[in-house]
């Protein structure tokens, strides 16, 4: 398929697709890239949608990056990106994975969204620190005395970060959302997912022995699905 590789600002990027004047900005999630989006593209393309797919700080071709996969810098770069593109797309919607789900749904909040597709998103962050001091026995006293706190489980605890999420919580999210989620997902619980969904009005698939990272060939085979079973019902809504 046509893919064009750009930079906006700084940022590494690429257009998937023919011309069209429907945008879908896909979002990667941690240890993702742009390259990712090419499976979703494919299956926009054939329902008139170009994708524009970013490497956010430390993915992709910003490997070499240090110490900025945070809101902090990664919110103003969506923000770059969102400007760039409502220059040149009339309609604009969202695909995003994982913390990139976070991510954007801060940073565009106040935007003008079509639809928006998310895949085993973060949907509560300070629930899911809170968690992950739980998995580490590490205190909020501790944490907060020591700053910085590496895990056995490759996450590492940060007391900036957590006190980001306290004070940023997603209080608002009025675009027509659907969520995909791993009945076995171990980072957002069921519970939180399910409130996220009745508070704001989306509408939520769950696979059977899904996990958070969909790469089985069963599992991609039913992201693919639900990915097509998404773009119609979005086509039969704005036909009506």
């Amino acid at each position: 398929m046509e893919r064009e590789r750009i930079l906006i600002g700084k940022i590494p990027s690429i257009l998937w697709g023919t011309p069209s004047d429907r945008l879908y900005l896909y979002v990667h999630g941690q240890h993702g890239c742009k390259e990712e989006a090419e499976a979703f593209a494919e299956i926009a393309a054939n329902y008139g949608w170009q994708v524009l797919s970013i490497d956010l700080p430390e993915h992709g071709e910003r490997g070499a990056e240090t110490n900025c996969f945070d809101p902090w810098h990664v919110l103003p770069e969506l923000a770059e990106v969102m400007i760039a593109a409502k220059r040149r797309w009339k309609t604009i919607s969202l695909r995003a994975n994982s913390i990139g789900a976070w991510f954007s749904m801060l940073a565009f909040e106040k935007e003008r969204l079509g639809s928006c597709l998310f895949v085993s998103p973060i949907l509560d962050m300070q629930r899911l620190i809170a968690n992950m001091m739980r998995w580490a026995d590490v205190s909020r006293e501790r944490l907060e005395q020591e700053q910085m706190i590496n895990t056995n489980f490759g996450h590492t605890l940060s007391w900036k970060y957590l006190l980001y999420a306290e004070r940023h919580p997603i209080a608002a999210w009025a675009f027509p959302t659907r969520i995909l989620f791993g009945e076995n997902e171990p980072l957002t619980e069921r519970s939180t997912a399910e409130e996220f969904v009745c508070r704001f009005h989306c509408e939520m698939t769950v696979m059977p022995n899904g996990e958070h990272w969909f790469h089985t060939p069963e599992q991609l085979e039913f992201l693919k699905q639900w990915t097509h079973t998404s773009f119609t019902c979005i086509r039969a809504e704005h036909r009506d």
